[in-house]
């Protein structure tokens, strides 16, 4: 299980250290091998699977008939743009170029672990995403059965 958010710098290479606090849960899920995407959902926001997750979400996704033009750009932003990784010796992995630029991302990001992959995104676009709330008429009826 990947949880929990980590304030991150980006190295003038365009590289992240991989916290410490997963780097074992990697290692035993992946072997350390990430696969990075674009977020289809939200703008300034990357993915970050580890790969036996993406092989799953792209073998969902790939079969998706391109003449819909969602499913297009649901391919595009994630199979299209997959860009593995793998961490150097420092535990170092390479955002890649373009996907910082879409991302806004610069020096400082936030990493989010979400159960099976991550978010990352610029601490600014972050910090404006988690300012939000949920509001009354977006909640669902699996959210109003959550008890916590």
């Amino acid at each position: 299980m990947i949880q929990g958010e980590t304030t991150i710098t980006i190295d003038d290479k365009g590289r992240m250290a991989v916290p410490t606090a997963y780097r074992d849960t990697l290692a035993g899920l992946c072997g350390g091998r990430l696969v990075f995407a674009y977020n289809p959902f939200d703008a300034f926001c990357l993915w970050l699977f580890p790969a036996p997750e993406w092989e799953r979400v792209r073998d969902l996704v790939a079969p998706l008939s391109s003449f819909n033009p969602a499913h297009r750009e649901l391919k595009r932003k994630l199979v299209g743009s997959a860009c593995p990784v793998e961490p150097d010796g420092q535990h170092r992995v390479l955002v890649p170029p373009s996907m910082r630029l879409a991302a806004g991302i610069e020096k400082r990001a936030v990493l989010l672990g979400l159960g099976d992959k991550f978010e990352l995104w610029s601490e600014e676009a972050h910090l404006k995403r988690i300012a939000t709330t949920i509001s009354a008429e977006d909640i669902t009826a699996e959210m109003q059965s959550l008890r916590f």
